[in-house]
């Protein structure tokens, strides 16, 4: 007897529906899965074999086939596990149900009967409504994650016994509701850092301001323990928080790279990724046979924070400047092209030299000018370019050290970094441009004007700075951000003084 099941097969963020086609026929017992299953997939028959037998049915002793429909995509994981089972129990017509009728199944069996969680489940139930499957069978533990489909019935479900009396209409099962607004309020507010455990930087403390008011890159620059690592730990504690939309888009990446933590169904605070400067290409890109998301991706609506950042590979740095342009990551492979968000501000720090202390005041530079200009060099011209905001961070003195810390300095700038940013939500309400670092030629040409002094100061620096176009149009949204922090609709001199001021490092180590 043929039966028919439906499943969802993931290639990166992209969901298809997949049919479980399991035929059990006479002659001579035997199991074939066809349709590109993966080592994974392959290995289901013992699963569900001892499943099966474990939850109290009989395995049959006849000729199975199951065929994973469409053939040409290939299956990994052990989602299928519960389809298949199913399946097979239909089949074999120990079970009588209609599992066509809407619904989508998605689990790993254990040898005892039980269903585990399974990963990518957010992205999997989002592909199966949009293709018009409403009714999802999913393991207990991934519920509260499907749940967030709300156009989606989501049954949890513990093992193949309750599945089965649940399509036969002898149990029950309410389908699973999540408050999402409660999990979202109770993140606002969390912090882990605070700015006030900063002593001193009071000018660093405003660039990152300006950066997290208009989500611009940051590059900081200093001695060993200036407090560039800390300073970048505090920056999450000043972003605007998530929204529900920003929100599910973050817990997809997280759902898919299996990084939700045990409990977890909605990521609520921003992500900040902080990698070794050890991490390859792959690692910070994404990739892999199946291609999954890296740190770029895994640090989407948050923080990409870089320390040592000479020290990463040249083809991991490079590797971040599409990125930083488009806002996706894409990861071509022999078994597919994916594509993954990555809007990050990125954050990195670095030292002056192989020493670090060249251009310190209390410290004498042990480097000779070559091995300078050899470390600085590892930082490509383009990937600065691609820096908004690039600030020298000095050492504190001993009087700064010496003061307590004071009342908590976070909360009062996220205050101000939420109202500049009401202000660019309300100006890009039109389009998905959200943030000034995310503007477009049009963009900046339509809302960035200058007053007649700014631009008259604008024509100075770019000539005798020798600014390229990107640098030119990266100046005018920081600029833009510092008048929206002020409340102003025009961009003034002193608006594009300081934004021209965030540009000067490349001037004084790269050249």
């Amino acid at each position: 007897m043929l039966s028919t099941v439906h499943s969802v097969a993931l290639s990166g963020m992209e969901g298809y529906i997949v049919k479980v086609e399991v035929d059990v026929a006479g002659g001579l017992p035997g199991w074939e899965i066809v349709g590109l299953p993966g080592g994974a997939v392959r290995e289901s028959k013992d699963r569900v074999r001892a499943a099966i037998r474990n939850a109290g049915f009989e395995f049959p002793a006849r000729k199975i086939t199951v065929n994973l429909a469409p053939a040409d995509i290939r299956k990994e994981g052990p989602a299928y596990d519960l389809p298949i089972a199913l399946g097979v129990l239909v089949g074999s017509e120990q079970v009588s149900a209609d599992l066509g009728a809407g619904f989508v199944f998605l689990g790993e069996l254990s040898l005892d009967g039980s269903v585990r969680g399974v990963h990518g489940v957010l992205p999997a139930v989002l592909a199966a409504v949009e293709a018009g499957f409403h009714r999802v069978i999913v393991p207990e533990v991934n519920a509260g994650e499907a749940a967030l489909v709300g156009e989606a019935e989501v049954y949890p479900l513990r093992d193949i016994g309750q599945v089965v009396r649940f399509l036969a209409g002898e149990e029950q099962i309410e389908p699973c509701r999540v408050e999402v607004e409660a999990l979202l309020a109770r993140a606002r507010g969390e912090t882990d850092r605070d700015f006030s455990e900063v002593k001193g930087q009071a000018i660093v403390k405003r660039a990152l301001e300006v950066a997290a008011a208009g989500g611009h890159n940051v590059l900081m620059l200093g001695s060993p323990g200036a407090g560039k690592t800390m300073l970048a730990r505090c920056l999450p504690g000043i972003l605007p928080d998530l929204d529900f939309a920003e929100a599910l888009e973050v817990t997809k990446l997280y759902s898919l790279a299996g990084m939700l933590e045990p409990g977890q169904i909605l990521v609520t605070r921003r992500p900040f990724r902080a990698p070794h400067h050890t991490t390859s290409m792959v690692a910070l890109v994404g990739g892999g046979r199946m291609p999954r998301p890296g740190e770029i991706s895994l640090a989407h609506q948050g923080v990409l924070f870089l320390d040592e950042f000479p020290e990463f590979r040249r083809d991991a740095l490079e590797a971040l400047r599409q990125p930083l342009e488009d806002g996706v990551v894409t990861v071509s492979r022999v078994a597919g092209t994916c594509s993954f968000p990555a809007r990050i501000m990125l954050v990195a720090a670095m030292n002056p030299c192989p020493c670090g202390f060249f251009g310190d005041m209390r410290k004498e530079c042990t480097c000779t000018p070559h091995q300078i200009q050899r470390y600085i060099s590892r930082v490509s011209g383009p990937l600065l370019d691609r820096m908004d905001i690039q600030i020298e961070v000095p050492r504190p003195d001993f009087q700064e050290l010496g003061k307590n810390a004071g009342d908590s300095e976070s909360p009062g700038i996220k205050d101000r970094v939420e109202t500049a940013r009401r202000r660019q939500r309300l100006r890009f309400a039109e389009s998905a441009t959200g943030c000034n670092a995310r503007m477009n030629g049009w963009e900046i040409r339509e809302y960035c004007r200058l007053t007649r002094e700014a631009r008259e100061l604008f024509r100075q620096a770019f000539r005798a700075l020798e600014l390229s176009a990107r640098a030119h149009d990266r100046i005018l949204k920081v600029a833009r951000t510092i008048a929206d922090l002020e409340g102003a609709d025009t961009i003034d001199s002193h608006h594009l003084g300081e934004a021209i001021q965030y540009r000067s490092l490349d001037r004084k180590y790269w050249q």
